[in-house]
C-alpha cells in the first residue's frame, strides 16, 4: 500500500505516542482534524494500524513480576504451507506473545509469558515440543529488562556530576 507523505508522519507520530489528541497530531502535520481522523480512521481499517498498545513495567507492581521467555524453534516446514502453518499453531497458544519467522540456525523465535518458570518449562515440554514439526527448542528466560519497543525502562536519575564549591 502506497502511502502519502502526511500519512507517514500521522504513523510515525502516532508509533512514537498513540495517545496523543487528534487535535495535536493535526496541527503536527498541518491537517485539520477532520482529514487527520479520516487518515487515522482508513489506516485503521486498512490495517495499516493494527493495534494500540501500553508499555507496563511489571517489575515496579508488587506481584506482577511474572516471567518471558524466548524460545528458539527448528521445525520442519511443511509442503505447501511452509512455516505458516506450524507458526499458527504456535501462536494460537494462549501464552504465546509473539511469533517471528527468522533467518540463521532456528526457524522460529516464539516470546511468552508465565507466572513462573516452571509453568513455561511445562508449556515448553507439553504443548510446543509435542507438536509434530517441532524439532528442537532451546528456551531463554528474560532476566532484566532495559528497553522495548524504544521505552526505556531501568535507568538511574541520580546526578552522578560531582560537586565542585569555592
Amino acid at each position: 500500500m502506497q502511502l502519502s507523505e502526511k500519512e507517514l508522519e500521522i504513523l510515525e507520530i502516532l508509533e512514537h505516542d498513540s495517545r496523543l489528541p487528534l487535535d495535536s497530531i493535526a496541527k503536527m502535520v498541518d491537517l485539520s482534524e477532520k482529514e487527520t481522523k479520516e487518515v487515522v480512521e482508513k489506516l485503521e481499517g486498512k490495517k495499516v494500524i493494527v493495534q494500540y498498545s501500553t508499555d507496563i513495567n511489571w517489575r515496579r507492581v508488587d506481584g506482577h513480576e511474572g516471567v518471558t521467555a524466548m524460545i528458539d524453534v527448528k521445525v520442519t516446514p511443511k509442503r505447501g504451507v511452509g512455516f505458516d502453518e506450524i507458526a499458527e499453531r504456535i501462536y494460537r497458544f494462549e501464552e504465546v506473545k509473539a511469533v517471528y519467522l527468522m533467518s540463521g540456525t532456528y526457524d522460529l523465535s516464539v516470546t511468552i509469558e508465565g507466572k513462573s518458570m516452571s509453568q513455561i518449562a511445562n508449556f515448553v515440554s507439553e504443548k510446543l515440543s509435542t507438536l509434530d514439526s517441532v524439532v528442537s527448542t532451546t528456551t531463554h528466560f528474560i532476566m532484566k529488562k532495559y528497553k522495548h519497543d524504544g521505552t526505556i525502562y531501568e535507568y538511574d536519575d541520580d546526578d552522578k556530576r560531582i560537586v565542585v564549591s569555592p
